[in-house]
């Protein structure tokens, strides 16, 4: 075989490695081990492989651009809305334009060679999509990590999500909440499943019988009202209803008035108190919710995304500032440092986020 003739995919066949890893090897890119590196370069040797110096400027040159993959949902959702604006300015910064990648798999190939590197968030085990962009042999960052089998990524930036929902439990309880629930989100995010794993855990930690109830990962306030009067007609010592999805928070407000609960405080008091407030003079002793529950007994609403639905509710609901822009941006960073050599890969990085207290959960002033 002459030099003229070895490939890349002759020395992959000969080395018994795919043929992206033998490009990462003789390039000295990429995440491949030393004893695998040592043998591709061996084997090309024997082989006499000698690269076509114009097709690997043309393989190196950059496309100008990166790609960004959401989840299916991320169209109903400002969060993501808002993530992907933040991508866009931090990638603008670097000269590169973002493509919004298609939720359809089966074309990793095709987007490998028009970007030069993949922006993956929220990877879900269930996305068919995931495994074949952490696998199509560009740097990828991951928001968040995919619990999945699969490629690792080149880097992730993640946040604390056990410690946010924590923060959430602490604080309702600490207003007064003796019976919290937690709408967690369905699905096979670590987002989603960090959640669900964290109520059950803080509950039995702290003896509390936290009600967990799952709602899609992107429910509709229409979806979490009809969950949360379930919740309240079934079990209504419930003083406090943590709703994970965006936007789905003002639907708890509206099954909270249909159940004839107030939300947040009444007269100074917090969920929770032990004080009646049927004594002899009150017009309202005899009046119950449609929820069956106490009438003035007050509910504590929070929400694990903050938006505008949180916001501009009536109360403004407490909420976990996800700051989804500055989180893009974080993103984007990361896979511009890997591009450009300023970063290793592997490298993960943490997001910060904030607690919102509202008045869904504080008494007025």
């Amino acid at each position: 075989m002459t030099s003229r003739t070895v490939t890349l995919l002759d020395v992959a066949r000969a080395a018994g490695v795919s043929k992206s890893t033998v490009s990462d090897a003789l390039q000295g890119s990429g995440r491949v081990a030393e004893a695998t590196r040592e043998r591709v370069r061996a084997v090309a040797e024997e082989l006499g492989y000698r690269p076509n110096s114009a097709a690997r400027r043309l393989r190196r040159s950059s496309t100008g651009a990166i790609g960004l993959h959401l989840p299916q949902t991320a169209t109903r959702l400002d969060y993501y809305m808002n993530l992907a604006f933040g991508a866009v300015a931090r990638a603008q910064e670097e000269g590169l334009d973002v493509v919004l990648l298609a939720p359809a798999g089966g074309a990793s190939g095709r987007v490998a060679s028009r970007v030069d590197g993949l922006l993956v968030i929220d990877p879900e085990v269930g996305d068919s999509a995931v495994p074949g962009l952490l696998d199509a042999g560009v740097p990828v960052v991951t928001g968040e990590r995919y619990l999945g089998p699969a490629a690792a990524p080149s880097g992730a930036v993640i946040c604390d999500n056990a410690a946010s929902l924590t923060a959430l439990l602490d604080h309702v309880t600490e207003r007064g909440a003796r019976h919290p629930a937690v709408l967690a989100p369905a699905g096979t995010s670590a987002w989603a499943t960090t959640l669900r794993a964290t109520a059950a855990s803080w509950g039995q930690e702290h003896g509390v019988a936290v009600a967990l109830r799952t709602v899609p990962f992107a429910a509709t306030p229409q979806e979490a009202e009809e969950t949360t009067l379930a919740l309240l007609r079934t079990d209504p010592a419930v003083d406090a209803v943590i709703c994970a999805p965006d936007g789905a928070a003002p639907g708890v407000l509206r099954a909270a008035a249909t159940a004839g609960r107030t939300v947040g405080t009444v007269s100074g008091r917090t969920a929770g108190s032990t004080t009646s407030d049927r004594t002899a003079g009150s017009t309202t002793s005899g009046r119950t919710g449609e929820a069956g529950a106490h009438p003035r007994t007050p509910l504590l609403v929070a929400s694990c995304v903050d938006g505008t639905a949180t916001r501009s509710a009536e109360p403004p609901v407490t909420a976990v500032d996800l700051r989804p822009a500055a989180y893009g941006r974080a993103c984007a960073e990361l896979l511009c440092d890997i591009l450009a050599g300023r970063t290793a890969p592997d490298t993960v990085r943490r997001h910060a986020w904030a607690l919102e207290t509202r008045a869904s959960t504080t008494p007025p002033d």
